[in-house]
């Protein structure tokens, strides 16, 4: 691949063995664990390789995985809930991550939405709770470690809506584990409401056309509770992006994919795998032109730029490589 910058391609001559965590196997996270081993590997020594882990949870554990030391890399999203991995707050109250730093964030434009079947006449926040109907909500499961599981009760809480209340009357929520999963059962009529992210993908468009559903608009003093609370911004839909859609959508971000390591991860490496991230982008771009820019789940073009702006702070390595690039 050739260089976009001045910077030469970095080599190690030593053959090191690294392991990244990615998603569950086969969403975005892999995709981009599987272009930087490549990538990688191309430039380290002869016997290098990478093994890329599946979460079997929310992706907590992967994180915890980068802290402890078993793996050397992982990614995450939202960026907005990470740096209270930091201090223990929030997520991470149980254990706190002091160790982790970022090589990059990767931008995705995702929101998180609450969308309902039209047979209860809800379209509103305000409607919901004054009508109070007995919706089976698929949403993914709020265990501690399930990062859209915790947005999920911390987004309903915000709007006045606890799963106590929920439970009165006679609703519930149908834990599933990943976005897909909660969409499938709202597709199929096993659920009345989904709340989930992951709009860009096919599913959500393929659920709202088959069920018609409503996607509520977020509540102006919730996002900014949200945001006060979580660090979790707003964000909308443009109207039109689904059939059901005929105006804007105030939504809730969940946006963004930051790439971690830990502290004391080799220099080398961490600046070989900075390098890799910003100088052979286009190898990550070409696996998403073929989808419009306002659907594909990694946003491009890539920007070193905005790829060095990280919600935690950068390894010094990576830091150096941006300051070196003049991207910082």
């Amino acid at each position: 691949m050739t260089a976009s910058s001045t910077i030469a391609s970095p080599h190690i001559a030593r053959s090191l063995t690294l392991n990244f965590i990615g998603d569950w196997g086969q969403a975005n996270f892999h995709r981009i664990c599987s272009w930087l081993a490549q990538e990688f590997c191309d430039r380290a020594g002869s016997r290098s390789r990478v093994a890329i882990w599946s979460l079997r949870d929310g992706g907590l554990e992967a994180m915890q995985a980068v802290q402890d030391g078993d793996a050397q890399m992982c990614i995450c999203t939202p960026v907005g809930l990470v740096p209270a991995a930091l201090t223990g707050k929030d997520m991470f109250r149980d254990r706190a991550l002091p160790d982790l730093r970022a090589l990059a964030t990767l931008p995705q434009n995702d929101r998180f939405v609450l969308a309902i079947a039209p047979d209860f006449g809800v379209s509103t926040f305000a409607e919901l709770r004054a009508k109070k109907p007995p919706l089976r909500i698929a949403t993914s499961i709020d265990d501690g470690t399930n990062f859209i599981g915790f947005t999920a009760r911390r987004y309903m809480e915000a709007h006045g809506i606890s799963e106590d209340m929920l439970n009165s009357w006679g609703g519930s929520y149908v834990n599933t584990v990943r976005p897909e999963q909660s969409l499938f059962l709202m597709r199929d009529g096993a659920v009345d409401a989904v709340l989930q992210e992951a709009v860009l993908a096919p599913w959500w468009a393929e659920m709202i056309r088959k069920r018609g559903a409503i996607a509520l608009p977020a509540e102006d003093q919730a996002l900014t509770a949200l945001e006060q609370t979580y660090g979790l911004h707003r964000n909308s839909l443009p109207a039109g992006f689904w059939e059901t859609l005929s105006t804007d959508l105030p939504t809730l971000d969940f946006s963004d994919f930051v790439v971690l390591v830990r502290n004391d991860l080799p220099d080398d490496v961490a600046y070989l795998l900075t390098w890799c991230l910003c100088e052979t982008r286009q190898v990550l771009e070409q696996q998403y032109r073929h989808l419009p820019q306002d659907r594909s789940p990694v946003s491009y073009p890539l920007v070193p730029k905005d790829m060095a702006r990280t919600p935690i702070p950068l390894h010094p390595a990576a830091a150096r490589f941006y300051r070196e690039a003049g991207h910082l």
